[in-house]
């Protein structure tokens, strides 16, 4: 059964931090590294000019030295509160009432809570004690396109549901000082804290992407290329050699799903760069079809589960033609990819 998406409401936090000002920081804290010259260069060229953080780049959760429980803490906390924002504004324009929200899906990767993410936002938006929960965690950058997934299974089950789909993250909170690999320094430059929100539903209720299909890969042999991993200093993020060339060998399988179908357009997780291009070219666009993807990540940063939701509700400023074929795809730790595809609607 076909869903449709509305137009996402994403919510940037309120300390916006230039790449100038992350070479500055990375300068000053690690000016003996030995290759600190090569890091600085590849931060230039990593695409983001600005990301905003929930919290100043030098509070003691950032760029300081606290460690991993206050981190934590400080990390869901304000997801919480974007994410609240974010899915109240999704539910209003949609035209609907928190009362009429039948399911909520979530997913963050940042931070830690028992209750979760889904449970909070019961609370916090008043949603129906009988909301149907579908909370995921540890998806990080495929996690805008994962929950529009199980949304889709949702309402293929249950054609009457009306479904939250939130993601947030506080990605800042893996800016750590501690981390001094090549990698680590990029990340320090690529990540950046959000939420978004949609909703999605069997009937039309706005203009916009109809999945139709989706689909899940994981690239075999791939479960260290990408990982999370937690010690007393707080969150990393770690990634190997082979992580870079990841989303090149796993789109082979995403053309064989979209078979003899051509895209029109696609909204491509802004990883970095590289990933944007090389999934464009996969799919037979070029950079101009996806310059909103460019434009997320020069503007925003990257991220992580929100960041699709962003490029989708950029792709509701200059819309596709009605009955263009379309594409959203992510990519996340191990490495998997996320994918549905659909028509734009009028």
């Amino acid at each position: 059964m076909p869903a449709h998406v509305t137009a996402p409401h994403v919510v940037l936090p309120a300390h916006k931090v230039s790449t100038d000002e992350i070479l500055e920081d990375i300068r000053t804290r690690h000016h003996d590294h030995p290759r600190l010259e090569v890091i600085l260069r590849a931060i230039r060229n990593c695409g983001v000019q600005n990301r905003f953080f929930a919290r100043p780049l030098q509070s003691p959760t950032v760029a300081g030295d606290t460690g991993v429980a206050e981190r934590m803490r400080a990390a869901f906390g304000d997801a919480l509160t974007m994410a609240t924002e974010a899915a109240d504004r999704a539910i209003t324009a949609a035209g609907l009432q928190p009362g009429d929200i039948t399911a909520v899906v979530t997913s963050h990767a940042t931070g830690y809570s028992v209750p979760n993410l889904d449970v909070h936002l019961i609370a916090a938006l008043g949603l129906p004690p009988t909301t149907r929960r579908l909370p995921m965690t540890s998806l990080a950058c495929a996690g805008g396109v994962h929950t529009l997934i199980r949304a889709h299974d949702h309402v293929t089950a249950r054609p009457d549901a009306r479904v939250l789909v939130v993601t947030a993250e506080c990605l800042s909170t893996s800016y750590n000082h501690t981390d001094t690999s090549i990698p680590s320094m990029i990340y320090k430059a690529l990540f950046a804290d959000s939420a978004a929100a949609t909703i999605v539903t069997a009937d039309q209720l706005q203009p916009g992407l109809r999945i139709d299909d989706t689909l899940e890969y994981t690239l075999p042999d791939s479960l260290d290329r990408y990982t999370g991993r937690l010690d007393e200093t707080g969150m990393h993020f770690d990634s190997t050699r082979a992580a870079p060339q990841s989303a090149g060998q796993a789109t082979p399988a995403l053309r064989d799903w979209l078979g003899q179908d051509l895209v029109d357009w696609a909204v491509i997780h802004p990883g970095g760069p590289s990933i944007i291009h090389d999934v464009a070219e996969a799919l037979g666009l070029d950079n101009d079809d996806a310059h909103h993807s460019y434009t997320s990540l020069a503007e925003c940063g990257n991220l992580g589960g929100p960041s699709v939701l962003d490029i989708l509700a950029r792709t509701h400023t200059t819309p596709p033609h009605p009955g263009d074929l379309g594409v959203a795809a992510a990519f996340g730790p191990g490495f998997t990819m996320s994918a549905v595809r659909g028509i734009w609607q009028n």
